[in-house]
């Protein structure tokens, strides 16, 4: 029997992986489609089908035929569907939603940005670099001022606002970011690291397409 998601994207990229965390987080099997980007796959009619900005990752909910995209979006629609990391309350909720939005505009563009450059996939000179090397530590100085003296990103427990967060920073190294400065952040990525279902990466995301165990 199929599972009932099936998880399309590339193991280099950190929105898919934050997917696929939070799959693997809620012990909830999925189906692995490698998007072949190189190849241009990700612009072809089929997938962009599915995927209207063609783009990674795409998630496909067999249950009702949804196909998912943008990487937040995707992770509000697992805690709704999945009843796990939405929050308790309300309050909860907006909070986790304000730091998916913080993420994607002050976090996860000079961390992932950097990373792609350094790696080639991605232009960008000097001044571009330094920019981004001057954003990070002001993200980074919010992020651990915030987990001073709490053990999770918003109320007692893990929420898509973890993930989302560490589905960055597990990057940072790659883009040449020392978080071990950010004792607050230190301790939380341990803490994420030692949760039931946790998989890191490389390793949680195949570098081929994979059926559910």
């Amino acid at each position: 029997m199929s599972a009932r998601f099936e998880l399309h994207g590339t193991f280099l990229s950190g929105p898919t992986y934050k997917v696929g965390l939070a799959l693997s987080l809620a012990g909830e099997p999925f189906d692995y489609v490698h998007v072949s980007l190189r190849d241009g796959e990700h612009k072809q009619s089929a997938y962009m089908s599915k995927q209207r900005y063609g783009q990674v990752p795409l998630l496909v909910d067999r249950s009702n035929g949804r196909q998912l995209c943008q990487s937040a979006a995707i992770l509000e629609y697992l805690a709704d569907k999945l009843g796990k990391f939405g929050g308790a309350t309300l309050d909860e909720r907006l909070e986790i939603r304000e730091w998916l939005f913080w993420d994607f505009d002050r976090l996860a563009p000079p961390i992932y940005r950097t990373r792609a450059i350094k790696a080639g996939y991605r232009k960008g000179g000097p001044e571009i670099l330094e920019m981004y090397a001057t954003e990070a530590p002001l993200a980074l100085g919010v992020l651990d001022k915030h987990l001073a003296g709490r053990d999770w990103m918003v109320g007692e427990g893990v929420s898509i606002a973890d993930i989302d967060i560490f589905g960055v920073l597990t990057y940072a190294a790659e883009g040449g970011f020392d978080l071990s400065a950010y004792t607050n952040i230190a301790a939380w990525m341990k803490r994420m690291e030692a949760l039931p279902g946790f998989g890191a990466q490389p390793g949680l995301l195949p570098q081929a397409s994979r059926e559910a165990a």
